[in-house]
């Protein structure tokens, strides 16, 4: 079992806040996000911020969007789309996501919007 699978998603939401408004965006589109997603509602994604829920149970509990498997390139090396952990798999699109709207792409693109 990787390391990060036991940490908590309350100890990375806030840096992933932190990357995406040190780069003009917002905490709101970062949790549209996450919420595209895992389809966690913003009620069922501060639940798992207050519990401090480990990512294992954190994916556990969501309903992955049916389009995530879009969700392509590379992500500390590593191409997403080929990583064959599932839960891993997650983790580094979630990584993905964040990085793209880091990084000024349109919301529609970051949501694989048709």
């Amino acid at each position: 079992m990787h390391r990060i699978f036991g940490i908590s998603f309350a100890s990375v939401y806030p840096l992933y806040i932190e990357k995406v408004e040190r780069k003009g965006r917002s905490k709101e589109e970062l949790d549209q996000v996450i919420e595209w997603l895992t389809g966690f509602d913003e009620g069922e994604l501060q639940r798992h911020i207050v519990e401090r829920t480990t990512f294992e149970d954190f994916f556990a509990d969501a309903h992955l969007n049916p389009n995530a498997s879009l969700i392509t390139g590379v992500v500390c090396g590593v191409r997403v789309q080929e990583i064959e952990d599932p839960l891993m798999q997650k983790i580094r699109y979630l990584d993905k996501l964040v990085d793209e709207l880091a990084k000024g792409k349109a919301m529609e693109k970051v949501l694989r919007a048709a």
